[in-house]
C-alpha cells in the first residue's frame, strides 16, 4: 500500500519535478511580441507596484534568484501604472534610475510602505526618502522633473497595452512570456517557470549554456 501511495505522489508531482509547465496554465505567451532593452540577451522584465504587498513578499526571493542568474540573462525592473495612483511611484523608481540609487532607494521604498506602514502620498514624501539616503534635493527635484523620467513613466503606462499586465507582481520573459506567481503557484514555482521559459529561449537561440 504504501508503495502505490508513493507512485501515486510521483505521479502527481512528476511534471513539476521535470519543469514540465504549461502554456495557458503556468504561462502564456504575448499577444504580440515586445522588443527587449539588450536583443543580446534574455530578458527577464519584472512589472511591479510599491503598493503591492504581493511584489514586496517577492523581494526576497527575487534577490536569491539574481545573485544567481547566468550572464546571458538581462533583468529589467518596470514600474507598473495600472492606475491612477500608480504614477508617483512609478516616477520614484525611475527617480532613483536616473539618479544611480536604485540599490538605495528601492528597499527603502518598499519598507516604508509595508513595514514601516507609512504611506507615500505627494512627490514631498518621495523625495523625503531620496534626501534620507543621501541624495540632494536639488537633485531630486531636477530628476523627478525630468524628461527621462516623464518619457519612462508615459510608457509604464501602456503595461496593459504592451504585456496584457492586469495586475502585479508579473514576469515577462524575453519580451514573449507572461507569467505570474498565481498562474505558477506560488513565488519559487514563479521564478522556476521562468527559468523554465529562459532556457527554452536559450535553446530556440541556439545556445546551450548559460555562458556563466
Amino acid at each position: 500500500m504504501k508503495n502505490v501511495m508513493r507512485l501515486i505522489i510521483l505521479m502527481l508531482f512528476a511534471p513539476l519535478a521535470f519543469g514540465a509547465w504549461k502554456e495557458g496554465v503556468n504561462y502564456e505567451r504575448l499577444s504580440a511580441p515586445q522588443p527587449t532593452d539588450n536583443p543580446d540577451r534574455i530578458e527577464v522584465r519584472e512589472l511591479f507596484w510599491y503598493g503591492c504587498p504581493h511584489c514586496y513578499q517577492l523581494e526576497p526571493e527575487l534577490h536569491a534568484w539574481l545573485e544567481k542568474k547566468p550572464d546571458d540573462v538581462e533583468f529589467v525592473r518596470m514600474p507598473a501604472v495600472l492606475g491612477p495612483n500608480w504614477e508617483l511611484l512609478a516616477r520614484a523608481y525611475y527617480t532613483a534610475e536616473v539618479l544611480g540609487v536604485v540599490d538605495k532607494v528601492h528597499g527603502a521604498i518598499f519598507d516604508r510602505l509595508h513595514k514601516d506602514r507609512k504611506r507615500i502620498r505627494t512627490p514631498a514624501d518621495v523625495k523625503a526618502i531620496f534626501t534620507k539616503n543621501g541624495v540632494l534635493e536639488s537633485d531630486f527635484d531636477n530628476a523627478f522633473a525630468s524628461f527621462a523620467v516623464v518619457t519612462k513613466t508615459n510608457r509604464a503606462k501602456r503595461v496593459r497595452e504592451l504585456y496584457g499586465a492586469t495586475g502585479v507582481p508579473t514576469l515577462i520573459i524575453n519580451g514573449k512570456y507572461r507569467t505570474s506567481a498565481t498562474m505558477a503557484g506560488g513565488n519559487r514555482q514563479l521564478l522556476e517557470v521562468v527559468d523554465y521559459l529562459v532556457e527554452q529561449e536559450r535553446k530556440a537561440a541556439g545556445g546551450n549554456a548559460a555562458g556563466k
